[in-house]
């Protein structure tokens, strides 16, 4: 089974990617970015003996063979060790595609993985993707003096002859990667190339700016009152934010303010500008009156996706409903593992007015 290329996209679209040439950095500064905006991060290498565990040699058959020794590993021609690599690649892509959309299906995902250029075109949107390369020399040396890499250090040197393990795999990777680092320069795709002079932080901050990634240091939640200047700074950022088919609807709702007692709209907002956005309402999209309070509505704008501010919001909501005297919340979800996250509990499915199933889950507030 084939999917188009929009369909693949579609499916990634919360997923960021880092690839490149060997040495380019590209582990490094997915580390280093992970670790700054918290965000959960996928590394192909470290996937391998999973997915090789549920290959079938008759569909992966590169991925399935197996060599007694460093002597057979390295005992190839350049040829067959290069052919090998790609067709471990290939079909372990297949794997690696999947997994990404399962993790990515409610959080931002940053993604380590060997890709070429013309895979980037069929997966990912150029915005979303960064290659980071240097010009393949003494690969192996430098590959092998890293401490993560100790394992494939200790086999090479296993070989009986080293220096010619060593040949072998050298110019293997330079013949790889060499093609990979002029296609790259030549492309249109954002890339990094490696400079020993500029530092992790400095390299790290040329691709989140790529990614259009920026940390808040002046994120505020705050409530929405009716005839306010925030009211009218919420209802210009609904026109004009992604989420097509709700936002039509939810600007009427907000510009005419068809909400009563309670019910009210919580905004995230930083340097000055409206970031993110939920709800709490008496019905929703339900056939369902006996359930309230729903926390609902919940938006954050795509490059803020992963700083955790949906949680934000939905923390304020649940604050608010609190001090309004409720002792529970509903959040519906066609999701599932999401709200869970936030203290919900799955209830039980239920069918919305467009004839549809959805989860619906419920938190209970605690009682200080």
């Amino acid at each position: 089974m084939e999917f188009q290329d929009n369909v693949v996209k579609e499916y990634l679209r919360n997923v960021y990617f880092i690839s490149g040439t060997a040495c380019g950095g590209k582990t490094t500064v997915t580390k280093a970015l992970g670790r700054k905006y918290n965000i959960p991060i996928y590394v192909i290498d470290d996937q391998f003996t999973i997915h090789q565990l549920k290959s079938d040699g008759e569909y992966q058959p590169t991925m399935n063979k197996r060599f007694k020794d460093a002597d057979e590993f390295f005992g190839r021609s350049v040829e067959e060790y290069k052919k090998w690599l790609l067709g471990n690649k290939r079909e372990q892509l297949d794997y690696v595609l999947l997994d990404l959309i399962r993790l990515s299906r409610d959080q931002v995902i940053l993604c380590d993985l060997h890709i070429v250029v013309e895979e980037a075109d069929r997966i990912t949107d150029p915005s979303r993707i960064a290659f980071m390369i240097s010009r393949p020399e003494n690969i192996v040396d430098t590959y092998c003096n890293r401490p993560d890499h100790q394992p494939f250090n200790d086999f090479i040197h296993s070989a009986t002859d080293y220096e010619k393990a060593k040949e072998t795999c050298e110019r293997t990777l330079c013949d790889l990667n060499i093609a990979a680092y002029d296609f790259i320069r030549n492309s249109n795709y954002f890339r990094v190339e490696r400079d020993n002079n500029r530092s992790v932080e400095e390299t790290a901050a040329l691709v989140e700016k790529h990614f259009g990634w920026q940390l808040m240091n002046d994120l505020t939640i705050q409530k929405v009152d009716k005839d306010t200047k925030l009211q009218k700074e919420l209802i210009s950022f609904i026109e004009n934010c992604s989420w097509i088919e709700t936002k039509e609807h939810l600007a009427k709702l907000i510009r005419d303010w068809k909400f009563t007692d309670w019910e009210t709209m919580f905004v995230a907002k930083t340097d000055g500008r409206i970031i993110g956005m939920a709800s709490v309402l008496k019905e929703d999209y339900y056939p369902t009156h006996d359930i309230f309070p729903w926390v609902s509505s919940i938006f954050v704008s795509e490059e803020y996706r992963g700083q955790r501010i949906s949680g934000k919001l939905i923390e304020a909501a649940n604050i608010y409903l609190k001090d309004q005297g409720f002792t529970k919340s509903y959040i519906p979800s066609e999701h599932v593992g999401l709200y869970e996250h936030y203290g919900y509990q799955y209830v039980r499915d239920i069918t919305n007015y467009g004839g549809s199933e959805d989860h619906l889950y419920e938190k209970v507030f605690s009682i200080v």
